[in-house]
């Protein structure tokens, strides 16, 4: 968690140098976990490892600078509970997620029309948390195991969005986002045998409002 105090101090240094000439600070809910899996090859079968889709929370502060760049440095949590499933069966432990992330916004129209697309490319850092209860015995343990426990891991962020304004200052936008980062096998540590997809992608649609100062 130190890494993670220091990486967010950093990320909003990094936002405060950019010389914005007005300011966005915004909410925003969804979903996440779409997607959210990586193929198992075990010594008897194949499984997929990931998450399930859950409740997706955020907040971000960003900057106009220029008619068509700006930035935004946000923060979501994500309810991502890990699952491991096989041959129509499958089995879950509670988990949770947090990310902090600068992105780059580069719109398509000047930053006072009325209608924007947006496209956004960035990166920052992913904390996954597996908070269940660890148990002697699991199903497809011939895949994997649930631990207890949390990983950090670097991520990229890419997506995009289209934000429509309501009043001069207040929009609403609706994005998604895809957090690429390396599969945390801390959390489901595969099983001797048990080779794992390396790359997980988290699609999180959301939907919000914003303010402009």
């Amino acid at each position: 968690m130190r890494k993670l105090g220091i990486s967010i101090l950093l990320l909003a240094a990094a936002a405060a140098t950019c010389g914005a000439q007005q300011w966005e600070v915004g909410g925003l809910g969804g979903g996440g976990g779409f997607l959210s899996s990586v193929a198992v090859a075990g010594p008897i079968g194949s499984a997929t490892a990931g998450f399930q889709t859950g409740a997706a929370f955020g907040a971000f502060l960003g900057h106009n600078t220029y008619s068509h760049i700006g930035g935004e440095l946000r923060y979501a949590y994500l309810q991502s509970n890990l699952q491991l499933s096989s041959s129509g069966s499958s089995v879950s432990f509670t988990g949770m997620a947090h990310v902090v992330h600068y992105d780059l916004i580069l719109r398509t129209t000047r930053k006072n029309s009325p209608v924007q697309l947006f496209a956004a490319i960035g990166g920052g850092l992913k904390v996954f948390r597996g908070t269940g209860k660890e148990a002697a015995y699991q199903p497809l343990s011939q895949f994997g195991y649930f631990t207890k426990t949390q990983a950090l891991k670097p991520m990229a962020s890419i997506g995009g969005g289209v934000k429509f304004y309501i009043t001069r200052n207040v929009s609403l936008r609706t994005e998604f986002r895809d957090y690429i980062t390396a599969f945390p096998k801390e959390l489901i540590a595969p099983a001797p045998g048990a080779k794992f997809g390396s790359i997980l992608h988290d699609f999180v649609p959301m939907a919000g409002l914003s303010y402009e100062f």
